[in-house]
């Protein structure tokens, strides 16, 4: 009896890769955005970061041991969620957001729905809409105390930052944009959001590491890009069309939140579309949308539809549908 092989139900586990170590490459592919998000709005944006990392920790913490729910090894998602609430959320905010924003995330959209791997949408976008419907006035200030240290334009600033963020002077065309000053990140804006090249670097190394795959972010990328062109308002303008994908939350949830493997699609064809849905929905609230920004929302209403999604795109299994043979 020694000897008999014990075959289990499928899916059945063909990697050495734990959830611990998945998280732990997000943690890296997000450190060098938080980083300079650090260096750019000072010692205050350091405090937001480790606040609501904390807050998810203990939030998650908490809840086992009143719920009295066995606790697997710890996977360090919670960490993720923590960071990922951090750099979503402006630098001077009160820091009894981020422990709000934390605890929601934890509580309410993980932990009550089956904990890890039962959530319906991101825990982190979920608590930065949460934040942004309760408390507008405060999410949407990008203010920064005088000596926080902030650059604009390569120049240290004394008396800080208090401008709107470029994508709502490109919305509202009151002012001019610096292309170098987005895609590098001496702009205003959440902590993680304004560097979209180390976004981007931390994209490929979670692709490099096969984390990740590009059908979700290329997808993505391409179907908002014909959106602006097409709908924009300015034409064949590539200059345009690359501020639009350098500013805000894109680069950041494209690579970091929109593949999240909990709400996102398994099939291939299934994070084509995917993609698409949300290349869509961001470039509608964008464009036509009374704020500058859509990411968020665009990714948790596509997070809604997956299982649709994946129902419509399931491949078919071998010879299902196929004519059938008929002995005569």
């Amino acid at each position: 009896m020694k000897n008999l092989y014990h075959v289990s139900a499928s899916p059945h586990v063909r990697s050495s890769v734990t959830t611990a170590d998945i998280m732990r490459d997000v943690v890296i592919a997000l450190a060098p955005a938080c980083l300079f998000g650090i260096v750019q709005f000072g010692f205050r944006a350091l405090l937001v970061l480790l606040v609501s990392v904390t807050s998810c920790v203990v939030s998650e913490y908490l809840f086992y041991k009143f719920a009295k729910r066995k606790k697997d090894p710890y996977e360090c998602s919670a960490v993720v969620t923590g960071l990922l609430i951090g750099m979503n959320l402006p630098a001077g905010i009160p820091l009894w957001m981020p422990v709000l924003g934390g605890a929601f995330a934890i509580i309410v959209v993980k932990e009550l729905y089956g904990g890890l791997g039962q959530n319906f949408m991101n825990p982190a976008l979920a608590a930065r809409c949460f934040l942004l419907i309760c408390f507008a006035s405060q999410m949407a200030s990008f203010a920064v105390e005088k000596g926080s240290g902030v650059f604009m334009n390569g120049i240290a600033s004394v008396d800080g930052l208090s401008s709107a963020t470029p994508l709502a002077v490109l919305k509202e065309g009151a002012g001019e944009t610096s292309l170098f000053d987005m895609f590098f990140g001496f702009t205003g804006g959440v902590i993680g959001e304004t560097s979209a090249l180390l976004l981007l670097l931390g994209g490929v190394y979670l692709v490099l590491r096969g984390v990740i795959s590009l059908r979700i972010p290329l997808a993505y990328f391409g179907s908002f890009a014909v959106f602006i062109l097409l709908f924009g308002g300015h034409g064949f303008d590539l200059t345009y069309l690359a501020k639009q994908l350098c500013g805000g939350g894109l680069m950041l949830g494209a690579f970091f939140m929109a593949t999240d493997y909990v709400t996102s699609p398994v099939t291939p064809a299934g994070r084509i579309v995917f993609g698409i849905c949300l290349g869509i929905l961001t470039g509608i609230f964008r464009i036509f949308g009374g704020s500058a920004e859509g990411v968020s929302y665009a990714i948790i209403f596509c997070n809604l539809l997956v299982p649709l999604i994946e129902k419509v795109t399931m491949p078919r299994a071998f010879g299902k549908g196929g004519k059938q043979y008929v002995r005569k």
